[in-house]
C-alpha cells in the first residue's frame, strides 16, 4: 500500500519534541454476527492531566492507521471503524506551541493540508465510521468527530467547541464547512463565532446532542477514569446502525433533521457579521476570516472549502496576533494558572463540607449556586428578613430549573442541587460551616459588623471570606479576635462565567487558610491568583484607572463618541461607557472613591459628572436610538458640565496606554502580585483582555508605553 503521508515527513521533522498521541487499534467483535469494529483509541500516555494534542507526527501516525483500517474494510475484514480517546479526552486540539513555531507560510499550509488528508480518510471510509466523544474535544479534536459518519457523546463530556476564532485561527480541518451541514448554520455559528467571542465559552455533551452535533448520547460510569461503560454503549449503538436496525435509523433521521434552509443561512450570516463587528471592530483578523469561510462555504464543495481553509491557516499562523495569542493562552492562561505564585502547599488545605453565604441578593445567589453546583455540599444563605431569604433561595432554585430545562442538568440532578441550597434569617446555621463568605453591601462598617457576628457563631476552624471588590481586608480583620482566618475571595460578575478569583492575603492570614482558599477555588473550577491587600486589588484597579482616564477626557470636553471609542484599536470586550453602565455608575464611583483615598487625585480623580448622574438617578450615558445609533439624551446632558480641553482619539489612546503602564508598574513595585504574568492572567480571566494583544503587559511593551513611562519594558 502506498504511503500517502510520506510527503509530510520533512514537516514532521520540524517537531522533534512533539508529545505524540498514539492511535492504538483494538478489534471489537460486534454482537449478533455484525462483524468486526476497529476501535482506535487516541492516547499520549502522558498521564490523566496531560491532554492529547495533534501535531504533524501524531497526524501522520493517525493517517497511516486509518489507511490500514480502510484497506482491511475494503477486503471485507471490518464492518466499521470508531475513534475515541483516553479517559477525559477525545483530543484537545492542535499543539499550539508547535504551530506557533512555524516560520514560513508554506509550512503552515502543509500542516493544514495534512489535517485534511488524514480526516478525509475517516470521512471517505468504505464502511461506517464513528466517533465516540468521551470527553474534551476542542478545535481539531472536535473536527475528528465531525469527519466521522456518526457520532456519540458522553453525557459527562465537557469542553466541546471550535475555539479557533478566539485563538487567532480558523476551524481549518473541515469544521467550518462540516458543522453547519451537521447542526444547521445557526448552531454552527454559535460554535464558531458566538461562543469563542464570548470569553471562549464551550459546550457540554448534553448540549452537543441537543444541537445535533452528536447522534446519540450515553451516560458514563461513575468513575471518570472508567470509559468502558460509555464505549460499550456506543459500540452497541454502532452495531445497530451497521445492522440497519430500523428503529435506530428512524431515531437517527429525527435527530439529524436540522434547519439548513436559505433563511437559516441568511440569519446566521447576518448575526455572525454583527457579532464580529461588535466584538472586534475590524481590528482582529481571525474572527473575520472565520466568517468569510463560513459564508463562502455555503456554496463551496468540501475540497473548495478545504483549499480556502488551508490558505487562511497558513496566513493566520504567521500573524502577530496569533503569536501574541499563543503567549497569552499557553504561557499565561494554561501554565501560569496551574502554578499560582505564592500559593501554599495543597496538603495544608482543610476540607469544605458546608458553605455559608451571608446575604441573599443577586451576587449572593450566584455564589450560592456555584458553590453548591461545583462542590456538591450544603450551602446556606442568610439575610435580615424571611422575605429576602425566600426571594434569594427562590432565585437560585429558578436558575437550577433553567439549567435542567436546557438539558444542562438532568431533572434528578436539578432536584438534588436545589436541595443543597437553603436559607435562614439566623446566622446560627453557620455553626457547623467550614467556609462562610459574605456578600453584603460594599461598606466597611457593614462588613465589619457581619464578620464580628460570624466570629461569635462559627467554629474555630471555620474560614471567613469576603467578596469585597475594593475594600481593605486588613481593616476588616482589625477588630476580629482571629484575623488569621479571614481571606479575600473576590469573584467577578457573572460568577458562573468569569473564571478568575482574586485571593487576598491579609497580614495575618495563615497558610492553612490560604491553601484552603486555593483548593476551594480549584473545586469551583476557577483560576485563583494571590493578591496582596491593596485598594481594588488588580482587575478593578486597572479597569478604574482606564475608565477614569476616559471619563476625565470626556469631562474635559472630548466628545462622547470620540472618548468612548478611542480604545477601539484594543478590541476590548466593551467600550468604557458600556462597561460603566454594566458595572453600575454608583459602584464605579464608590470604587474610585476608595482608590482616590488610597492613591490620591492625580491618578484617581473622582468625577463630578458621574456624581451628577448618580444624583439624577441616571444609569447610563448612552441611550439607543431607533436607528440603532447611540446618543446622550438631552436630559442627561443638562446635568453634565464640560471643560474646554478636548483630545483626539489618538491622544486619548496614548494617554490611556501610559496610565496603564504607570499603574501596573506601581503595582509591581508595591508587590500586589508576584510578577507581570499575574497581571496578565488577572486581566485575561477577570476582564476579558483580548488574547490577540498578548496580555496587557506585552501590549504596553509593544506600543512603547512601558518605556515611555517606566523607562523599561515589563518583559525583556
Amino acid at each position: 500500500m502506498t504511503d500517502r503521508f510520506a510527503p509530510y515527513r520533512d514537516l514532521a521533522a520540524l517537531f522533534p519534541d512533539e508529545v505524540i498521541t498514539q492511535a492504538e487499534v483494538t478489534d471489537v467483535e460486534l454482537p449478533g454476527g455484525a462483524g468486526t469494529l476497529a476501535l482506535i483509541t487516541l492516547d499520549n500516555h502522558a498521564g490523566p492531566k496531560r491532554p492529547t494534542t495533534l501535531g504533524p507526527n501524531t497526524l501522520i501516525g493517525l493517517g497511516r492507521v486509518l489507511d490500514a483500517q480502510a484497506e482491511r474494510a475494503r477486503s471485507g475484514e471490518l464492518a466499521g471503524v470508531a475513534v475515541t480517546g483516553k479517559p477525559g479526552f477525545l483530543v484537545a486540539g492542535a499543539d499550539l506551541g508547535s504551530v506557533s513555531a512555524l516560520e514560513q507560510g508554506a509550512e503552515g499550509s502543509l500542516l493544514a493540508r495534512l489535517g485534511h488528508d488524514v480526516y478525509n480518510v475517516l470521512t471517505d471510509f468504505p464502511v461506517p465510521s464513528f466517533a465516540f466523544i468521551n470527553g474534551l474535544a476542542l478545535g481539531g479534536g472536535l473536527e475528528i468527530a465531525l469527519a466521522a459518519h456518526y457520532r456519540t457523546v458522553s453525557s459527562a463530556a465537557k469542553g466541546l467547541g471550535l475555539p479557533e476564532a478566539f485563538l487567532g485561527l480558523v476551524p481549518g480541518w473541515g469544521g467550518v464547512w462540516k458543522t453547519p451541514r451537521i447542526t444547521g448554520p445557526r448552531d454552527a455559528l454559535t460554535l464558531m463565532i458566538r461562543n469563542p467571542l464570548a470569553n471562549n465559552r464551550n459546550i457540554d455533551g448534553r448540549t452537543a446532542h441537543s444541537i445535533g452535533l452528536a447522534d446519540a448520547i450515553f451516560d458514563p460510569a461513575q468513575d471518570p477514569a472508567d470509559t468502558g461503560v460509555f464505549v460499550r454503549a456506543s459500540v452497541e449503538w454502532a452495531t445497530r446502525v451497521i445492522a440497519g436496525d430500523s428503529e435506530t435509523l428512524s431515531d437517527l433521521a429525527v435527530q439529524r433533521d436540522r434547519d439548513t434552509s436559505d433563511e437559516a443561512w441568511d440569519e446566521a450570516i447576518a448575526e455572525g457579521r454583527a457579532i464580529v463587528a461588535a466584538k472586534t471592530g475590524g481590528h482582529v483578523p481571525a474572527p473575520a476570516r472565520v466568517m468569510e469561510l463560513f459564508e463562502a462555504g455555503r456554496h463551496r464543495t468540501r475540497e473548495e472549502s478545504a483549499a480556502a481553509e488551508c490558505e487562511a491557516l497558513a496566513e493566520l499562523m504567521l500573524t502577530d496576533e496569533f503569536a501574541h495569542t499563543v503567549y497569552a493562552f499557553l504561557d499565561v492562561v494554561q501554565k501560569r494558572s496551574k502554578n499560582p505564585a505564592g500559593a501554599p502547599s495543597a496538603e495544608l488545605a482543610r476540607p469544605v463540607r458546608k458553605v455559608g453565604v451571608v446575604g441573599a441578593g443577586l451576587m449572593a445567589g450566584q455564589l450560592a449556586l456555584v458553590f453548591a453546583r461545583k462542590l456538591r455540599v450544603p450551602v446556606v444563605m442568610t439575610d435580615i428578613d424571611q422575605e429576602r431569604v425566600d426571594r434569594g433561595v427562590g432565585h437560585v432554585h429558578a436558575q437550577v430549573e433553567k439549567l435542567a430545562a436546557r438539558g444542562t442538568l438532568s431533572a434528578e440532578a436539578g432536584e438534588q442541587l436545589k436541595s443543597l441550597v437553603t436559607g435562614s434569617v439566623s446566622k446560627d446555621v453557620y455553626a457547623d460551616a467550614d467556609f462562610v463568605i459574605e456578600a453584603v453591601f460594599e461598606e466597611m462598617g457593614v462588613k465589619k459588623t457581619v464578620l464580628a457576628e460570624l466570629e461569635e457563631i462559627v467554629s474555630p476552624e471555620c474560614i471567613l471570606a469576603t467578596n469585597t471588590s475594593s475594600l481593605s481586608v486588613t481593616e476588616m480583620a482589625s477588630d476580629l479576635r482571629h484575623p488569621e482566618r479571614l481571606v479575600g475571595f473576590h469573584f467577578f460578575n457573572p460568577v458562573a462565567v468569569m473564571p478568575l478569583v482574586e485571593i487576598v492575603r491579609g497580614p495575618q492570614t495563615t497558610d492553612e487558610v490560604l491553601a484552603t482558599a486555593f483548593a476551594t477555588a480549584r473545586g469551583l473550577g476557577k483560576t485563583a491568583v494571590l493578591v496582596q491587600d491593596a485598594a481594588a486589588f488588580v482587575v478593578n484597579r486597572i479597569l478604574l484607572r482606564m475608565m477614569g482616564e476616559v471619563q476625565h477626557s470626556f469631562d474635559s470636553g472630548t466628545p462622547a463618541e470620540v472618548a468612548d471609542h478611542a480604545l477601539d484599536p484594543m478590541a476590548l470586550p466593551m467600550t468604557p461607557f458600556t462597561l460603566l453602565a454594566m458595572v453600575g455608575i454608583p459602584v464605579a464611583q464608590h470604587v474610585t472613591e476608595s482608590l482616590n483615598t488610597a492613591f490620591g487625585d492625580e491618578r484617581f480623580p473622582v468625577s463630578e459628572n458621574l456624581q451628577h448622574l448618580i444624583d439624577a438617578g441616571i444609569t447610563s450615558l448612552w441611550s439607543p436610538g431607533g436607528d440603532g445609533q447611540q446618543s446622550i439624551p438631552a436630559e442627561t446632558l443638562e446635568v453634565l458640565e464640560f471643560g474646554d480641553s478636548p483630545e483626539t482619539a489618538g491622544q486619548l489612546l496614548v494617554r490611556v496606554q501610559d496610565a496603564l503602564a504607570q499603574e501596573i508598574g506601581l503595582m509591581l513595585v508595591e508587590g500586589v502580585v508576584a510578577d507581570a504574568e499575574d497581571i496578565d492572567l488577572c486581566m485575561i480571566l477577570g476582564a476579558g483582555w483580548p488574547l490577540h494583544l498578548g496580555g496587557i503587559t506585552p501590549y504596553l511593551d509593544q506600543v512603547g508605553a512601558s518605556e515611555r513611562v517606566n523607562g523599561k519594558r515589563f518583559h525583556g
